[in-house]
Parts: structure tokens; C-alpha cells; sequence
């Protein structure tokens, strides 16, 4: 019985050893598989740092359970208002489950939102920097490490749109101002006579090297790099090449006389050009996360059109956080697409609607001045920017078209197509007032038709003059900052517009209706620091710088206005003229506050 009962033994070990083998050899199989299915709750890490792959690993069954002791923690430390606590926390919950896209959400939403409130408005510099901490967070770190998570981009694009391109926040412009600087020179480029309102420069972006390896050895820009080498240590390492060739070129004086000099050899070159076009695609690429191409089809379906040709698209303003928020939902759908996601058409109507709120907020103020102050004579220190936000008319095409494709789209949601034909409605009759008031009448009259027929209520039916006026009574009766500074700047372009055209009574009625929406509002606020409304001569003479850049208008008609206002209108420009010289006093007033 002993040999038979170890013959048994024997084969039952060997089979089982047989089976263990057989098992471990479907193992890649199976786990592949599970990728393939979705089904797998915390993939394995690519290129993960050290402390993410050790934690992911070290803690094995036990990582679970710390981490929902952290959440639990870190929502009552929410609740509290320690945000700052909830933030140390909310890291180390990414670091355990990185690939766990709620604590990302979170960590970006509470930096952006809780911690930047937290901190007073009179230190906007700190407030920007938890909100920028917040976007950056999702985009550098929580998207690379999720990429096929679409609340993610979503959550992104929603920053985007609410928290810089808003207006609730009381930093909003500073934000505003801090995005556009550090951007902007990224989407000019003078060495390729290519500026940022021609597609033509995005294409060239586009066709640019994507590999330092593909300019450092062509013997043109190889030229041109070992030059610059040569001039400053600066850019003796590859790493730190791109990143300090374009602050040379913003601010030389930050690098040695002989890195400006190489610059000055080659202006105008080929190898410059080339080279210019590299960093600014590298840098889009690489800091900023953006794909080139997708940069194109978003301006070329959402962008500005020119009033001459509506099916021409200028590009995107990607100095306006809005067009930022349309690029990042755009991704989210594409996304969403290629994943098949089986939550896909909640993802769409949300995404949606932050496509259309961006387009309206663009529509709204989305044209961004900025004005750099004078320098302190003592001190040689620059002036104070300041940001002056104005409607882009340009944007409604864009809009109505997004808005006609959302009512179509979901026609069969009963639930929600009120709402949003509500909301088509609303922005309707705003752009109606807005073209009327910019003394474009032709579009206005246009927006008024397709408003009467797809929404024939009784109010709509009078002629277009009756309902502009009655609408600017409207306006008067409910009218905040934001609305009154539109409404003065829109009526009084449209007065200079007027004027250029020598219908000086209709001139004279808008520039009065100006005034009386500026008295309106004064008369019920009063103070004019607390609620920032700019005088009525500032108001003036941005309202004719408007009118003087804007392409809606024959460069005849702009310089009839300038020959008026010089020959027919002296009380006019002694106002701008006052006006320009209080502003110059203002901002020596700031820079001598600043240094005491």
C-alpha cells in the first residue's frame, strides 16, 4: 500500500506542478485580455518614477485600505476649511492610486478654487499661482498618467472656462492678464511675417521639427545653435535650450550682449526662421500639451469669422483661457470616441455645453487689449499692464452654428432641449443689441429674422429699431459692471462709426445714450473705486481705438473719423488727450505706491 499510496502521491504532485506551469503560462494572456476588457482597477505604471512604482507595489493588499482612510480624512478636513491639509493629503492619495482620476479632479479643483480664495484679493500674484498650480496639475500630471479619462480633460476644460475665463473671481483679470503674457509670445511670429490671426502661422507650426535632433543637425540651425553656445552658457545644455532661446528674444537683457549679437547675424535667415519655428511648436508641444493639429481644426470650426467671408475662420485668440476650455472638450470628445465609452453621450452634452458657454464668454469679451503703463522716470522700472476686455462680434457665427448643432443633437431630450433653446434664445437677443449698437445693422437685422422665426413670441414682433431700444431700456434697468462697461464701449463705437459716416445726429444720439448709461449706473453705485467703471473720457478713447483696429470696418471710414475728430471735433480730442494724460498720471501714481 506504501509504494501505491506514493504513486498516487507522486502523480497527484506532478499533475498539480503540471497545471501550476500551465496557469502561469496564461497568465500575460489573461492580463492582456483584461486590459483589453477595461476590467483591470489600477494598470501597471510605463515609465512611472521610483516612488510611484514603489508605492503602488509595497503596500500590495493593504494600499486600498489607507487609501480610503485618507479620502475619508481628507473630506473632513475639506469640510473644515483646511485646505491646505486636505492638499498634502490629496497628494499622497495620487502617489497610492495614480491612476484613480477623482483624487486628480479634486487635488486640481481644491488648489484652483478652495486654496486660491483662501488667500486675499489684494495678492492676486498668490492667488494665480494655486489657480495655475490647479490647471497645470491635471495637465502635466493627471492626464500623462490617465489619458483615456475624459472627466480629466473635461474637468480641465471646465477650468479653463469657469475660473480664468469667468468672471466671478475678483482676480479674474489678473488672471487673465498672467495667461495672455505667458502664451502670447508663442503665437507671434515677425521672423516669419506670420501673426496670430493667419492660419497660414498654425500650418507652419504644424509642418515644424518635432525633435531637437531634426534642427541640431541641420547645418543651417546647427550653426545657429553652436553660436548661441558659444555667446552664453545659458544655452550650453539641450535641456534648457528652447526655454532660454525664447526668453532671449522676449527679454535680452537677461543673457550676455554676444547671445543678442548672434541673434542680430542671423535675423531674417532661413535658419532663423527655422529654428524660431521649432521652439515656439516644441514649447506648445511640450509645456503647454497642445497638438498642433487639433489647435488647427478647433480654430478652423469654432474660431472668429471675417465679417467679409463668413465661411472664413481667423484662428483662435489662444491668448483667451475660453479658447483653451473649447480645445480641451474638443480632446475630451476625441477621446471619448476612440475609447468607444460607454458613458459617451453624458459625456458629450456636458462637454457641449462647455463648448457653447466658452463661445458665448468669447463672444462676450473675448477680444484682449493689454496697455503697457510708463516707466517711472526715476527708476526706470516698466509701468503697470493692465488687461481691457471688449466683445468679439466675430464669435456669434461660431456660436450659432455650435448652438444649432446642441438643439439638433438632442431634440429627443425633452428634459433638457428647453433649457437649452432657452439659453440659444438669450444669447440671441444679446448679439442682436450688440451689432445693432456696433452699428453693424445688416448682421443685426440678420440675428433679429432667425430670432423671430424660431421664436415667435409677441415681444419679437415690432420692427428691429422698437426692439433695440426697448432692450437698452432693459438693459439700463438691470445693469451690472461688466454690462455697463460693454454697453458704453459698444454705443460709443458705433457713435465714432457714425460720425465718420457724417450722420452727426444719430452720432450725437448714441454718444448721449452713452452717457445716459454711465450716469445710470453711477447714480445707482456710486462710488466709482468700489465698482471700477472707468470714466466716461477713458471709455472715449478706447471706444475710438476700437474702432480704428477693427477690421469689420473700410479703412476709408476709420480715417474719415480721424480727419473729423482733428479738423471738426477740437472739444473731442482735447478730452483724449485729458484723458491719455490722466491715465499717464494714474500709473505714475501705482509705480511710486509700489516702491514706498
Amino acid at each position: 500500500m506504501r509504494t501505491r499510496d506514493f504513486l498516487i502521491l507522486l502523480v497527484c504532485g506532478m499533475t498539480a506542478a503540471a497545471s501550476l506551469f500551465a496557469a502561469g503560462a496564461q497568465l500575460d494572456y489573461i492580463n492582456s485580455q483584461r486590459e483589453k476588457m477595461k476590467i483591470v482597477i489600477n494598470p501597471a505604471l510605463e515609465n512611472a518614477p521610483p516612488s510611484l512604482a514603489f508605492a503602488t507595489v509595497a503596500m500590495g493588499a493593504f494600499r486600498g485600505l489607507i487609501v480610503d482612510i485618507l479620502w475619508m480624512r481628507a473630506d473632513k478636513l475639506k469640510e473644515e476649511g483646511q485646505f491646505f491639509d486636505a492638499r498634502q493629503l490629496a497628494e499622497w492619495i495620487t502617489t497610492l492610486q495614480p491612476r484613480f482620476p477623482a483624487v486628480w479632479e479634486f487635488h486640481a479643483w481644491n488648489m484652483a478654487y478652495n486654496i486660491s480664495v483662501a488667500i486675499p484679493a489684494s495678492q492676486p500674484e498668490q492667488r494665480w499661482r494655486w489657480v495655475k498650480n490647479g490647471y497645470e496639475l491635471l495637465r502635466d500630471k493627471g492626464i500623462p498618467l490617465n489619458p483615456k479619462s475624459i472627466q480629466l480633460y473635461r474637468e480641465l476644460g471646465r477650468i479653463f472656462q469657469h475660473k480664468l475665463g469667468g468672471v466671478s473671481d475678483d482676480a479674474h483679470e489678473y488672471y487673465k492678464l498672467q495667461f495672455a503674457e505667458e502664451i502670447g509670445p508663442l503665437l507671434d511670429s515677425a521672423d516669419n511675417n506670420l501673426g496670430r490671426n493667419d492660419n497660414k502661422y498654425i500650418e507652419a507650426l504644424i509642418a515644424a521639427p518635432r525633435e531637437w535632433v531634426e534642427v541640431s543637425s541641420d547645418p543651417n540651425t546647427g550653426a545657429l545653435i553652436q553660436a548661441l553656445q558659444k555667446a552664453d552658457e545659458n544655452f550650453a545644455t539641450e535641456a534648457d535650450f528652447v526655454r532660454n532661446y525664447l526668453s532671449l528674444r522676449q527679454n535680452a537683457e537677461r543673457f550676455k550682449p554676444a547671445a543678442s549679437e548672434v541673434i542680430e547675424v542671423y535675423r531674417g535667415t532661413a535658419a532663423l526662421k527655422r529654428f524660431d519655428l521649432f521652439a515656439k511648436a516644441y514649447q506648445l508641444r511640450n509645456v503647454w500639451k497642445m497638438d498642433l493639429s487639433l489647435m488647427l481644426r478647433v480654430g478652423l470650426k469654432h474660431g472668429p469669422v471675417d465679417f467679409s467671408d463668413p465661411n472664413t475662420h481667423f484662428p483662435m485668440d489662444w491668448r483667451h483661457p475660453d479658447s483653451h476650455a473649447i480645445y480641451w472638450a474638443v480632446k475630451a470628445l476625441d477621446v471619448a470616441v476612440q475609447e468607444k465609452d460607454r458613458d459617451f453621450t453624458a459625456h458629450e452634452a456636458n462637454t457641449d455645453m462647455i463648448v457653447l458657454h466658452s463661445l458665448q464668454n468669447l463672444f462676450r469679451y473675448g477680444k484682449i487689449d493689454t496697455f503697457q503703463g510708463p516707466p517711472d522716470p526715476s527708476t526706470a522700472v516698466p509701468g503697470k499692464k493692465d488687461i481691457f476686455l471688449s466683445p468679439d462680434l466675430r464669435i456669434f457665427v461660431s456660436y450659432n452654428k455650435a448652438a444649432l448643432a446642441v438643439l439638433d443633437k438632442y431634440k429627443e431630450d425633452r428634459g433638457r432641449l428647453e433649457a437649452r433653446r432657452n439659453g440659444h434664445r438669450n444669447m440671441l437677443k444679446n448679439a442682436v443689441l450688440s451689432f445693432y449698437q456696433a452699428g453693424l445693422r445688416r448682421e443685426a437685422l440678420k440675428i433679429f429674422n432667425e430670432l423671430r422665426t424660431r421664436y415667435p413670441f409677441p415681444e419679437f414682433q415690432v420692427s428691429l429699431d422698437q426692439y433695440a431700444k426697448q432692450r437698452i431700456m432693459e438693459e439700463l434697468d438691470s445693469i451690472g459692471i461688466h454690462d455697463a462697461t460693454e454697453q458704453v464701449a459698444t454705443l460709443l463705437i458705433n457713435a465714432y462709426r457714425l460720425l465718420a459716416l457724417h450722420d452727426d445726429d444719430a452720432a450725437a444720439g448714441n454718444e448721449r445714450l452713452a452717457q445716459e448709461v454711465w450716469d445710470r449706473y453711477y447714480a445707482e453705485y456710486g462710488d466709482t473705486e468700489r465698482i471700477d467703471l472707468p470714466p466716461m473720457p477713458v471709455l472715449k478713447l478706447y471706444a475710438i481705438e476700437q474702432f480704428l483696429r477693427s477690421d469689420a470696418y473700410p479703412l476709408y471710414i476709420r480715417q474719415n473719423l480721424v480727419d473729423r475728430i482733428r479738423r471738426e471735433r477740437p472739444e473731442l480730442l482735447k478730452q483724449l488727450e485729458q484723458a491719455a494724460a490722466q491715465l499717464d498720471r494714474e500709473n505714475d501714481q501705482r509705480q511710486k505706491a509700489q516702491t514706498q
